[in-house]
């Protein structure tokens, strides 16, 4: 390369740099990063189990042992998949997260580890915060009338569950007659056995609540 079109080179290089002076003439632009930032459904639920949605790769393992499935509108799998896909909205207003019975045969069966039953906790939680229109209100008034329990008693109490329950949802003569036989064989006592520190369970569902808020 002659001298004279080496010159030209480096002067074509320099013109495509920006020159940086002390008074810069031309507008600054606020440059935003929301869209970087903004924290989506899959890194909430992701904090929340302390792990990463996108380990589930739908080999169906857990869908395939579920013992509630039949009674599924979708499969345990598919509400992975739909949280990996960013259909938030579908995960969140499906029955399944409600109809898992937290029984960790999903969670035992993965090849990858992944902790399912985890996961569906996430997803019930964050549906609630959110306002989702739950149509298994009956097991969300179970679960309500079974935290109530352990916020008073620090422990489950078989029959203030149940009373609470049949309260909620007025349906009052179901499975009484199982009642009399539980009773008898001691699986169902009158009163309550409360712990020692009740007081500290109260406090941990008041900052729980507080955390939320």
């Amino acid at each position: 390369m002659s001298s004279n079109a080496l010159k030209d080179t480096k002067k074509l290089q320099v013109s495509f740099v920006s020159q940086a002076s002390d008074k810069d003439t031309c507008p600054k632009k606020n440059i935003t990063t929301d869209h970087i930032s903004k924290k989506t459904t899959a890194d909430e639920i992701s904090e929340r189990t302390f792990q990463d949605v996108s380990l589930c790769y739908q080999c169906g393992k857990c869908s395939a042992g579920c013992p509630v499935r039949y009674y599924m509108d979708i499969a345990p799998n598919k509400v992975v998949r739909l949280i990996q896909l960013g259909f938030y909205e579908d995960a969140l207003k499906s029955d399944t997260p409600w109809l898992c019975a937290g029984c960790l045969t999903c969670s035992t069966r993965c090849p990858k580890g992944f902790d399912l039953a985890k996961f569906m906790d996430a997803v019930r939680e964050i549906a609630l915060e959110r306002g989702v229109d739950v149509s298994q209100k009956n097991i969300l008034k179970f679960h309500e009338a079974f935290l109530d329990q352990i916020r008073m008693h620090g422990r489950s109490y078989e029959a203030g569950l149940v009373a609470e329950y049949k309260m909620k949802t007025l349906d009052l003569f179901q499975d009484i007659d199982s009642a009399p036989g539980m009773y008898l064989k001691g699986k169902l006592n009158i009163l309550p056995h409360n712990i020692k520190d009740r007081k500290g369970i109260k406090s941990i569902f008041k900052k729980t609540k507080l955390k939320k808020t």
